[in-house]
């Protein structure tokens, strides 16, 4: 008995460790990691340089950026599991204005991003950020974790939980391209589909891709995430991963990142801010938000359009005003 409760025990301290300095100090944890019927057995290393390439088949992205909508969905897993979802999508009118609640949606047919908040977190705390991907022609999902989000009771060890959240989610998001009478029905191209996230956001991306492997995600963009509890035994098919980390993050150590990062055996890049935090920049519209804006949206438009050109433009998007690098294996 004692040895079975021991990972779990060990997971928690370690959780609550890294991860506490996102939010406000939070009660003992009582969750236990969820199994997933999702899961898959690790996929083999592949030695550098020959990584598979991603399933997208080429294509071009959008090239105009798109007015902003914005709508709620109330979900539920299980019961006691509320998931209130934010989600920011293409919509009719002129872009660069404010988002819309309940706007037109454009024509189109777009991909779908899961996006994952961090400890004492909400989805709009990442406004500035998921907008530009929604007007760069991606539909931006993001739920509110009922242990992890602001105001809720902070249960650190909950994360454990929230990979199976977001394929929950996932699954209902997607099914409205075939509801009669949704708005986003035919607009929703089901089959390019991306998971992302912030701190303990992207402890649960990450366990999308190894735990509780989700075999419709495409890509993955992980901000100053770790994989501390859900491990990088990746599995599954190949999926490309963009990093981002700040070298300076007081919170979720680089180094945790960078090893997390190293275990992926797909194509792969990490964007690394020398002077970058914990990810506050994420908050706000300064420089360092453009660049990890302008970045991850290339990363995007090729991992889930298969726009190489794109792919080709993601160097200089990292390197626009000297504050980040990139390590590119894609």
């Amino acid at each position: 008995m004692f040895r079975r409760r021991t990972p779990v025990l060990l997971t928690a301290a370690l959780l609550v460790g890294g991860l506490a300095g996102c939010s406000t100090p939070a009660p003992a944890p009582t969750a236990a990691p969820p199994t997933s019927p999702k899961a898959t057995t690790p996929a083999p290393r592949v030695p550098a340089g020959t990584a598979p390439a991603p399933r997208v088949p080429a294509g071009t992205a959008p090239a105009e950026a798109f007015a902003v909508g914005v709508r709620q969905l109330k979900l539920n897993r299980g019961g006691d599991r509320p998931l209130p979802v934010t989600l920011w999508y293409p919509a009719r009118g002129s872009a660069g204005a404010a988002a819309q609640r309940d706007a037109t949606v454009a024509t189109g047919r777009f991909p779908v991003v899961a996006f994952s908040h961090g400890l004492d977190g909400r989805p709009t705390d990442y406004q500035a950020l998921l907008t530009r991907w929604a007007a760069a022609g991606f539909v931006v999902a993001a739920p509110t974790f009922p242990h992890t989000g602001k105001g809720t009771d902070g249960s650190v060890l909950d994360v454990l939980n929230q990979p199976a959240d977001v394929s929950y989610v996932l699954d209902k998001v997607l099914a409205l391209d075939a509801r009669a009478g949704d708005p986003l029905r035919g607009r929703l191209a089901t089959d390019r589909v991306a998971a992302a996230g912030h701190s303990a956001g992207g402890v649960t991306t990450i366990g999308l891709f190894t735990t509780g492997r989700d075999e419709r995600l495409r890509a993955g963009v992980v901000l100053a995430g770790t994989g501390l509890g859900v491990g990088t035994a990746f599995a599954g098919a190949a999926a490309p991963q963009l990093f981002v980390h700040g070298r300076a993050d007081e919170v979720v150590d680089y180094a945790a990142g960078k090893a997390a990062y190293d275990a992926v055996p797909w194509p792969k890049a990490m964007l690394s801010l020398p002077r970058g935090d914990h990810g506050r920049a994420l908050l706000g519209d300064g420089a360092a938000l453009r660049v990890v804006s302008d970045t991850t949206t290339e990363f995007l438009r090729w991992s889930l359009y298969g726009d190489e050109a794109a792919k080709g433009r993601l160097p200089a998007s990292a390197a626009r005003g000297d504050i980040a690098v990139l390590d590119d294996r894609l």
